[in-house]
This record gives C-alpha cells, sequence and structure tokens, in this order.
C-alpha cells in the first residue's frame, strides 16, 4: 500500500468470462482477499462531502484505513496502517485512531460520533505491475451481489487513458464505465 497519494486510476466493469479471459494473464500471481468495511453516518456525512472512508482487512496482513478525497485529476488518498486493537475498536466500537485521516474529518466538520459501519464488500484481487502501470482484476461480493471489474494505476492521466482504452481493444474488451466499489455498494444498501 502507498501511504498519502494522489490516485488516478481508470477502470471498466467485466462479464465473467472477460474476468476469467483476463485472469489467464495472472497465473503467476497469488491472489490478495480483502474486505472494505464502509464507513459513513447515518445522516451520509461523507458521502454528502464526496469523500469515501473504509477499513480494509486483508487475509495475510494488517489492515489499513483510507479516507479518499477527490481532485480536480484523481482522489488524494489518505492511509493509516492499523494494529489488531485499532481494527477492533473501529469494527466494534466504532472508534477512531489519531492521526491525519481522524484531523481531516474533524477539519471538515463530520460528525464523528455518528460515524458507524454500513457494511462490507469482499474482493478477491489479482494485481500485476506493467508499463501500463499497477492492474487490479478483481471479483467481489456485497450484499447478494457479485460483479467484476479492472483497475488500472497510472502516473499520467492522459497517457494512462489512452493505454488503458489501447490494453481494452487489444484483448476484445468493450469499455463499460462503473462507479467506485463504495458507490456500487451504497446503491445496493
Amino acid at each position: 500500500m502507498k501511504m498519502n497519494h494522489l490516485e488516478i486510476e481508470f477502470k471498466t466493469m467485466l462479464t465473467k468470462e472477460e474476468h476469467d479471459r483476463l485472469l489467464q494473464l495472472f497465473v503467476d500471481i497469488s491472489p490478495i482477499s480483502q474486505t472494505n468495511q464502509y464507513i459513513d453516518s447515518d445522516q451520509q456525512s461523507i458521502r454528502h462531502a464526496h469523500m469515501a472512508f473504509r477499513v480494509r482487512t486483508f487475509n495475510h496482513r494488517e489492515a489499513e484505513l483510507t479516507l479518499k478525497i477527490p481532485q480536480e485529476v484523481g482522489a488524494l488518498e489518505l492511509n493509516q496502517n492499523l494494529t489488531p486493537e485499532e481494527t477492533e475498536n473501529i469494527l466494534q466500537n466504532n472508534i477512531f485512531p489519531a492521526g491525519e485521516i481522524l484531523e481531516t474529518l474533524l477539519q471538515k466538520e463530520i460528525p464523528i460520533q455518528d460515524l458507524k459501519i454500513l457494511g462490507s464488500l469482499e474482493t478477491i484481487r489479482y494485481e500485476k505491475e506493467n508499463e501500463i502501470g499497477l492492474f487490479a482484476l478483481d471479483e467481489s461480493h456485497y450484499l447478494g451481489k457479485t460483479d467484476f471489474e479492472l483497475e488500472v494505476e497510472v502516473e499520467d492521466f492522459e497517457k494512462g487513458k489512452e493505454n488503458f482504452l489501447n490494453f481494452l481493444k487489444q484483448h476484445k474488451i468493450d469499455y463499460k464505465p462503473g462507479k467506485s466499489k463504495i458507490a456500487r455498494f451504497s446503491e445496493n444498501l
């Protein structure tokens, strides 16, 4: 995980068949199982501030807390590694650890006391770096649904977009715009 950084990402939704075809490009990669626990208030104060807030737990490493704040291009992603105790405090008691994320929420006047876990989205992810950027092939399960997507994180918006669309064309995949995982999750709450 990169700590705080500007995330420039392109994605397309996939059919199961497209996902399974692309999986052949990741045969040398072991999948990562991760669970996103999405956080907001009943009044959707995080969503109304156009941010996304989550705890992400993994099958083989400690959890991380992430706050995404949209920018003119991409999103500023604030990340904070969590100890098992901090993770438990968030998931069980809605108590958030000190740090830049909590400070940012307070500066933006988010009512911390109202925040809670809304639910979870589980993803089986294959990640691989190539000349275009960091690719992530995902199969996600949430609220009785399953969907598939391909994301690529790039350094340069224009070049990254062109390379991503060319990659899709090479692999005979029509671009299908997709909302973020948290948006898809929220729409199905």
